[in-house]
């Protein structure tokens, strides 16, 4: 009894000097504005178990090791401070409070952490532990329990008035446990019976979690036959609709054991929940720095040595170099920036032959930050299923898009997709967001209802050209058979990148490369090539993914000056309307070029290798304009020598001076703003 005395006292010096008795007193001013009297009241109480620690070793140790225990602790001085305060007339027993510890952090220690990838499955303490994960699914906010009132049935009996007996919600405890029919009085075992008006109610949302390797298995690169197991986390009441399906968190919890008839489920009671990324070391290897000082002398030399050396195991150098900029210009694009504000840049490579293509991208999808490669029978968006916890909700299910969130899905070759999926994704690429039906009836509800989700992914695919529509006939010079897909899915794609027919001479390359990679594993191929290790290239996407840019004056303005005159020229000439999502694809490929090339500011000159890109990809729906700029104009010569890059500059130089050119005649007032060159 001693030893519980020194503890509560304990309790109340930590109370005052967090400052936790003057909010408990701001808490209770709601209680005492309502007419009728509660049969619980509420508080939630932060605890900093470091400070607890400070005061009370003991306290600590108790906090952390028995939190039941330490509830009760903090629920007595809690009911004492405000029965000596007065601070709730209303309030008669100390069942009627229930304490909320809310723990800001926990011991750097392996005791106090769980491993979704690992955790036990067996029965343990029942102590506070921290563990990170990802959000696969979720219900609907829904009821609970969280206290409420009974009387026993004998009148006789001191029980069958006031608040001598009130249940509350445990941690792993059931909708049953809380309210049901029986239950006895303790001092004269006569029935209670519940006194229906008193109960109170609160919110419950289920989610579940997984650890983030298990999406390894959905990327088409996971080594082994390792299986993930998703545990079901509670949200209860301020902590509903604290997480979205697709983020990562940090959840702060007490696991339990939830005893449902027939069997046992492992659970979690969220005690805090916070946002959650994984670290990683934002550097650049010296190859790359001895690059970036070797090329320092030209603003597009060092993107283009990037693109030309990358993925050397999949095609020879000199081949499918474009495609392997915009991929790099996708990967170091993808993700949030400083205010939040999240940047994708989608990709559509269209191609007569998708063999390498696909390999291409698929190699690039391991520089992702988070990837997904869709398989065209799975769910993409989200899908429904009856929650298995007794709520009778609906349980949403995240698809490859949203489990892609911050990373990139990739959807392979459209045309295995039937038109309802295109449809589908087109719709998704043009709003940004998927959307899920709910049926009332069918999940519990009075009414239907329609949940939109933000897609915050870049989202790369094939079109295989060799499944022509017949439409190639009467097109457009200039444009490019995409088979089975849509223009308006073009268009939602943004930039498009053809992949021409490699010829004779490059299958001819491709397969000595192949036959060589067979022979000689692990040896370099091209010993005149700079050589960088795949380490090399994720260090150096994540370290260009991390870099803030701000738009220089001269490259914004010509960006605006390209699109009115690219604006004008084709809705005359052509009818077609450039959208204002032309002149974000414009930016975005301009700040991708600047992070690519480890700059913060984005100049005249990655504003010129957007245009390009823009122009070319316009071109591929649409047809030429008066911008004629030819398909390969980024490699149109081989840079495997200095003497290549030489000549890619001046290339590069000349087309600057047409983008110009082509803005002064067709954008009214562009020599206003632009300066002759």
């Amino acid at each position: 009894m001693a030893d519980i005395l020194s503890l509560k006292e304990s309790v109340v010096v930590y109370l005052d000097r967090s400052g936790g008795l003057l909010k408990l007193t701001g808490d209770c001013k709601p209680f005492n504005d309502r007419q009728q009297a509660e049969a619980v009241y509420r508080f939630c109480v932060g605890v900093n178990p470091s400070d607890v620690i400070e005061v009370d070793p003991e306290l600590g140790d108790c906090v952390l090791r028995e939190p039941l225990k330490a509830t009760a602790l903090f629920q007595s001085v809690c009911f004492l401070a405000i029965r000596t305060l007065s601070l709730i007339d209303k309030l008669h027993t100390e069942s009627q409070v229930i304490v909320i510890l809310k723990l800001t952090h926990l011991p750097p220690f392996p005791e106090y952490t769980m491993d979704l990838s690992s955790f036990p499955r067996g029965y343990g303490a029942m102590r506070p532990v921290s563990m990170e994960g990802l959000v696969i699914a979720m219900t609907r906010v829904t009821k609970y329990t969280q206290g409420a009132r009974f009387l026993c049935v004998n009148e006789d009996c001191p029980c069958s008035a006031g608040f001598r007996h009130i249940r509350v919600h445990a941690p792993g405890a059931t909708e049953s446990a809380t309210v049901g029919e029986s239950f006895s009085c303790t001092m004269c075992c006569f029935p209670l019976k519940e006194d229906v008006k008193f109960r109170a109610l609160g919110d419950k949302q289920l989610v579940e979690l997984i650890h983030i390797k298990a999406l390894d298995g959905l990327s088409g690169h996971q080594r082994g036959s390792i299986r993930h197991q998703s545990i079901t986390v509670f949200l209860r009441d301020e902590l509903c609709n604290s997480m979205r399906i697709g983020r990562l968190y940090r959840v702060l919890g007490i696991p339990v054991h939830v005893h449902q008839w027939p069997g046992t489920t492992r659970s979690v009671e969220a005690n805090s929940v916070r946002p959650w990324e994984p670290e990683y070391a934002h550097k650049v290897s010296p190859r790359f720095e001895e690059l970036l000082k070797a090329t320092a002398g030209s603003p597009w030399r060092f993107s283009a040595v990037v693109a030309q050396c990358f993925a050397l195991d999949v095609a020879p150098p000199g081949f499918y170099s474009t495609l392997k900029l915009g991929l790099l210009l996708s990967l170091v694009q993808t993700g949030a920036d400083a205010k939040g504000t999240f940047h994708n840049l989608d990709l559509l490579v269209v191609t007569g032959d998708t063999l390498i293509p696909d390999r291409l991208m698929s190699h690039s999808l391991n520089l992702a930050s988070r990837r997904v490669r869709h398989q065209a029978p799975g769910e993409m968006f989200a899908s429904l299923s009856r929650d298995e916890h007794g709520a009778g909700t609906a349980n949403i299910h995240a698809g490859s898009a949203l489990l892609a969130t911050g990373g990139v899905c990739m959807l392979g070759d459209l045309s295995c997709y039937k038109k309802e999926r295109l449809d589908a994704i087109q719709s998704a690429l043009e709003s940004c967001t998927a959307s899920v039906f709910i049926p009332g009836k069918k999940y519990g509800e009075d009414s239907d209802q329609q949940l939109s989700f933000p897609l915050q992914c870049s989202f790369w695919a094939l079109a295989d050209a060799s499944r022509r529509t017949g439409r190639a006939e009467c097109a457009v010079l200039g444009t490019a058979e995409m088979g089975l897909v849509p223009v308006q899915l073009g268009d939602a794609f943004g930039l498009v990148v053809q992949c021409k027919d490699v010829g004779e001479h490059g299958r001819r390359a491709q397969t000595v490369h192949t036959l060589q990679q067979a022979v000689r594993p692990g040896k370099p191929l091209y010993p005149s090539c700079w050589e960088f290790s795949a380490q090399d290239y994720q260090e150096l996407v994540a370290h260009a993914r991390s870099l803030q840019v701000e738009i220089s004056p001269s490259a914004e303005k010509l960006i605006h000056g390209y699109y009115m005159a690219s604006r004008r020229v084709r809705t005359q000439s052509q009818g077609v309307e450039m959208s204002v999502a032309s002149i974000k694809l414009l930016i975005s490929l301009a700040e991708a070029h600047c992070k690519l090339c480890l700059r913060t500011q984005v100049l005249e000159e990655d504003a010129v290798i957007a245009v390009i890109l823009c122009e070319n990809s316009v071109t591929l729906r649409h047809g030429a304009s008066a911008l004629v700029i030819p398909p390969d104009a980024l490699f149109l010569c081989d840079v495997g020598e200095l003497d290549g890059f030489h000549r890619r500059d001046a290339t590069l130089d000349e087309l600057h001076q047409d983008i110009l050119r082509f803005i002064y005649a067709y954008a009214p007032g562009a020599a206003s703003y632009i300066t002759e060159e």
